[in-house]
């Protein structure tokens, strides 16, 4: 009987046939080359040097632009507001897209805010009033807490709204009456200076439609939006400083034809009571503005895909005549063999291609002035792993779907239409959204959620869809997918085939 490092040999062997290695290297080049080009491609577009994008106090790409209204706050006080009324401007929504409306996005936003200064990225925690969500507290960017829903506010039921500071402790507060109070949320903001800035706020995100393309996808698009937010009885405690109210934009502001021609985001105080108008949005940034992430980079991964499953399942039905037992069937032991050396061989393969592609187009895209992005170092390792694994399962999987088929061609198709056809199709707004999902829930593909970097935010309208970059499962459910379709084929070959040492009776042709 051959001992395992025999065997393990022995199949090495018959693999490193120049044809399966060319193969093997074409996988690779395919995916670090398609990924390259992508990165080369793409260029910033701008009148002269782009703007840096704003960068929140961990790090991360985040959208900071809107309307503000504030003073000086020392390290001890609070500001109160009673709100009146919260209106907007929609343009040209669905659905003819031939008129401007009134009306808000759900989550337009105005309030109250104590920031870091008025740069963009900086720390805040902020108290508001949403468009369809509520009261809200939202601090740097990320974190969001729930506060009452009652539906929207008028000057019969206004709502009040009160931020507390304490060092670097905000609480948020909101009230119906001005007497009774609810804590909504705290927030600790680290290295908030002795004085920040406290005051108003509006800011209103686009509104996001989806434009129906191929075969039920759909493409994102999103259209200008503008938010009001009426406040009195503003009561500032613990200024800083003597003095009054400041106007500035947080970002950009007043660029387009409705704010130059109908109206102008901004504040304006009149008798006590402030107006503040605004668009933009404060929160996590995305690939929504044209930021690309870690997954732009392997665009040639489909193909990659396609050709490793082709090796193994060619490999898997090759002729037994080239090894010491020619022609005679294969063992479990045999079948064992073949799959270490399948899946190491392509856990490799996708190791040095993906581990290659990432940084690299990564690299050029920001050499192009193209925003990325960031990931943290541990999550660009689960993508470069968990890539490599994902292949290297896929092809232990077709091996033992070969087994079973006893055919190339036949096990050809069904593996590129279970594992790489949904990992393609759901690639591209070409189906809808749903059946996109239930493919890379219920097929092999769903281990390709290992490479998805961003996170999708309740409190940010996105399009969480497959063809935009969000995979219905995480890494790990993905994974655990695809290693039960493994682990069920490789149960089902190795139950049809005789162990080590014996030999079935007949001779099985394996063209």
């Amino acid at each position: 009987m051959s001992t395992n490092n025999e065997l393990l040999r022995r199949e090495w062997t018959r693999f490193r046939r120049p044809g399966r290695l060319i193969a093997m290297a074409a996988a690779a080049l395919v995916v670090v080359a398609l990924g390259l080009l992508y990165a080369s491609g793409n260029h910033a577009s701008c009148d002269g040097p782009c703007p840096d994008d704003p960068v929140g106090p961990d790090g991360s790409l985040v959208d900071d632009q809107f309307s503000f209204l504030h003073r000086d706050l020392g390290e001890n006080g609070s500001i109160t507001v009673r709100m009146t009324s919260m209106t907007g401007t929609i343009t040209y929504p669905p659905p003819n897209h031939d008129r401007i409306v009134p009306g808000l996005v759900p989550w337009a936003k105005a309030g109250i805010i104590i920031k870091d200064g008025v740069r963009r990225g900086s720390s805040y925690a902020a108290l508001m009033l949403t468009g369809s969500h509520g009261v809200r507290m939202q601090h740097d960017y990320r974190h969001d807490t729930a506060g009452s829903d009652h539906g929207g506010v008028s000057a019969k039921s206004p709502r009040w709204l009160r931020l507390t500071r304490s060092g670097e402790t905000v609480t948020g507060y909101e009230s119906a009456d001005g007497e009774r109070w609810a804590k909504v949320g705290t927030a600790r903001l680290s290295g908030l200076p002795r004085t920040a800035r406290v005051g108003l706020f509006a800011a209103s995100p686009g509104d996001l439609t989806l434009r129906p393309v191929g075969l039920g996808g759909a493409t994102e698009e999103v259209r200008f939006t503008q938010a009001s937010g009426v406040f009195d009885n503003v009561t500032l405690k613990g200024a800083a400083a003597a003095g009054g109210w400041t106007k500035d934009a947080v970002g950009e502001m007043n660029q387009t034809d409705w704010e130059k021609n109908h109206k102008a985001s901004g504040a304006v105080e009149e008798s006590g009571t402030f107006t503040v108008t605004g668009t933009g949005d404060i929160g996590p940034g995305g690939a929504e503005g044209g930021a690309r992430t870690v997954e732009h980079t392997l665009g040639g991964l489909a193909i990659g895909l396609l050709i490793v499953l082709v090796v193994a399942i060619r490999f898997a039905t090759s002729a037994r005549h080239d090894g010491p037992t020619g022609g005679a069937p294969l063992t479990r032991r045999e079948l064992t063999a073949e799959a270490v050396v399948v899946g190491a061989v392509t856990f490799v393969t996708g190791l040095l291609a993906v581990g290659t592609v990432v940084p690299a187009g990564l690299a050029i895209l920001k050499k192009n002035g193209v925003p990325v992005i960031e990931v943290p170092a541990l999550t660009g390792v689960r993508v470069v792993v968990g890539v490599a694994a994902a292949l290297a399962l896929a092809a232990v999987l077709a091996l033992a779907l070969a087994t079973l088929l006893r055919r190339a061609w036949p096990a050809i198709l069904v593996a590129a239409l279970t594992i790489a056809a949904p990992y393609a199709v759901t690639s591209f707004p070409l189906l809808p959204d749903g059946l996109s999902q239930w493919l890379l829930r219920i097929t092999p593909a769903a281990a390709f959620a290992t490479q998805q970097t961003l996170v999708a935010y309740p409190q940010v309208t996105a399009h969480y869809a497959p063809s935009a970059g969000y995979f219905p499962l995480p890494w790990w459910g993905g994974m655990a997918v695809l290693c039960a379709y493994a682990a069920l084929l490789v149960g089902l070959a190795l139950r049809r085939l005789p162990a080590g040492g014996e030999r079935a009776g007949e001779h099985v042709d394996w063209r």
